[in-house]
């Protein structure tokens, strides 16, 4: 099995937005990762609705867009509206998580959960059976360029427990310092989707870059 490559637009060149998704669009690249900030949960902001509908009027791949903000539940329908096609929110920024999880789904999304580096995987069990994605964020989220948490690895091996445990079908996906020199082994641990920011669209050669992390095997 090949992994799910998911180049995050955060990384890419604003200014030349449309070319950078046109690059993404005949590239190998199976979804593009849209980061949603709203400077509460993390120390940053990013974009809202409107370019979220513009990216998906360029972007030929399936949108996977990544809720880092208070009170997802509030904006789960205007995201699937915009033209999200996974959404994914965080374990720490909902009190009811599966309520979230299933009004995520009662959009015909697919629904993912998000864990901070800090966050046990334990925190899950009563969860994963209803999800489809589960993202293992491997740098504190808010910011790109950061360099990988390294204790990433012990959660995938404890999520893939829980997963075989519960006969979760979720996926794991791997977000943040995800680069050539780590992503075998992540591979071959048994993440699905490799999220990459920097190291897609800092690259000399992005489609090149894409293809490697693509055909990497498990």
């Amino acid at each position: 099995m090949k992994p799910i490559i998911a180049p995050s637009v955060l990384s890419a060149d604003f200014a030349n937005l449309q070319r950078d998704l046109e690059m993404i669009n005949k590239s190998e690249a199976d979804w593009l990762h849209v980061d949603i900030m709203d400077g509460v949960f993390v120390p940053n902001i990013s974009f809202g609705f409107l370019v979220l509908e513009a990216i998906k009027r360029y972007c030929t791949k399936p949108l996977d867009v990544h809720l880092m903000i208070v009170n997802p539940e509030k904006y789960v329908q205007a995201f699937r509206d915009a033209g999200a096609d996974y959404i994914t929110v965080h374990i720490e920024a909902c009190s009811h998580l599966h309520r979230v999880v299933q009004q995520i789904k009662s959009t015909s999304a697919k629904a993912g959960v998000v864990l901070n580096p800090h966050t046990p995987v334990s925190s899950l069990e009563d969860i994963i059976a209803d999800l489809d994605l589960v993202v293992l964020m491997s740098v504190n989220p808010g910011f790109g360029g950061q360099k990988f948490i390294e204790n990433t690895y012990a959660k995938i091996s404890k999520l893939k427990e829980v997963i075989y445990k519960t006969g979760s079908k979720a996926l794991i996906e791997v977000d943040g310092g995800v680069t050539g020199d780590n992503a075998v082994k992540l591979v071959g641990l048994g993440v699905d989707v490799l999220v990459a920011g920097n190291y897609v669209f800092k690259s000399d050669n992005p489609i090149q870059t894409i293809a490697e992390l693509k055909n990497i095997k498990q």
